[in-house]
């Protein structure tokens, strides 16, 4: 498969995961500059590794939460929050990975994730 078909099934799957209007914006955050970018996002992340069959689509995205919140990456940890509750994670779920995430990556980083999830969840009407 050619970069732009992989490129194609890529963002097929992150719209799905995340919504049309999301990820639309997020391609068209940096502009033209930004185009190699969401390229090697959609062939690479969701063309390839986010559609290998090893893992449910649900564990995948409690692992993007739990990486996102270890890592300080606000931003990117909402988008995930998100995106696993579009394909299925519960709060609870999310919750279990974030108190894994107090214990191994400490309180503060806790509490900033939670602080997202919590906000997150309100949006789409979840807490």
């Amino acid at each position: 498969m050619d970069t732009k078909e992989q490129a194609a099934k890529g963002l097929k799957l992150r719209k799905e995961l995340f919504g049309d209007k999301a990820v639309e914006q997020r391609m068209a955050s940096f502009g033209e500059f930004g185009e190699p970018l969401q390229h090697i996002i959609n062939a690479y992340a969701y063309g390839d590794v986010w559609s290998r069959p090893g893992l449910p689509m649900s564990t995948r995205s409690l692992a993007m939460i739990a990486m996102m919140a270890a890592a300080g990456k606000p931003a990117e940890l909402r988008v995930h929050i998100n995106g696993a509750l579009q394909n299925g994670c519960t709060p609870e779920e999310i919750r279990e990975i974030l108190l894994l995430v107090a214990l191994y990556c400490g309180i503060p980083t806790a509490n900033e994730a939670h602080r997202a999830a919590v906000e997150v969840m309100k949006e789409r009407g979840k807490a």
